[in-house]
């Protein structure tokens, strides 16, 4: 594909309410591809998403990182795109976020959701164990993190194949962001988070403290 190509993916199981939504609100952008990522879904996501044009790739091993790591060594844009597949995030910024991208000269942007978060989208408990994990980066690693959680980042294609500790579950997020400030530049831009209307597939307490014990554990094996 011609240089400058923008790259999305999408990790999906079930989103046959939402991901043709999701793909049609992406239709503005061009050059791009558009990689759906399914892990076994039980609905028509798949059908759907090829419909709109995608390209899909059947992934049956579960795990949030897994479904990345699988999808971005198959795309082929300079910049690269990554979102959930359920409508929360505004994919009507992405053309924007690029030119952030470019004007600040940086190598990677996350999307921000603590900011302008309100109770119906991003829940106090929400806002609490973000913060907890956000501290732990920042004594860890020195890094002031907004949002460590955030599923929406834009990306070179050359910071990603720098990268080395990614996790193949949920911590693969705040993974990709530590790996990004260590190895090149960050940023984070303020979003307006979406309502879901299909079921989360994160367990908030599960999940938050194993993310809570990767960051840990994440520090120790880069000693």
């Amino acid at each position: 594909m011609e240089q400058g190509t923008l790259s999305i993916i999408i990790p999906t199981m079930n989103e046959e309410k939402t991901i043709g939504q999701v793909i049609d609100s992406l239709s503005y952008l061009s050059p791009k591809e558009i990689i759906v990522v399914d892990t076994n879904s039980k609905d028509k996501t798949r059908e759907i998403a090829r419909e709109k044009g995608a390209v899909v790739i059947e992934e049956p091993r579960r795990g949030y990182g897994v479904a990345y790591k699988t999808g971005i060594p198959r795309s082929t844009g300079e910049l690269v795109l990554c979102l959930d597949g359920d409508g929360t995030y505004p994919s009507e910024i992405v053309g924007t976020l690029i030119e952030l991208l470019r004007i600040n000269d940086v190598d990677f942007i996350s999307c921000d959701r603590m900011t302008l978060r309100n109770q119906n989208s991003y829940t106090n408990l929400h806002y609490i164990g973000n913060s907890v994990l956000n501290l732990s980066i920042f004594l860890l690693y020195g890094f002031h993190v907004v949002d460590s959680q955030s599923g929406m980042w834009l990306f070179r294609r050359e910071i990603y194949n720098k990268m080395v500790r990614l996790s193949d579950g949920m911590s693969f997020s705040q993974d990709i962001k530590i790996e990004a400030l260590i190895r090149g530049t960050m940023i984070e831009v303020p979003i307006r988070y979406g309502l879901r209307i299909t079921k989360p597939k994160l367990n908030t307490w599960h999940d938050g403290f194993a993310n809570l014990f990767a960051i840990f554990t994440s520090m120790v094996n880069r000693r």
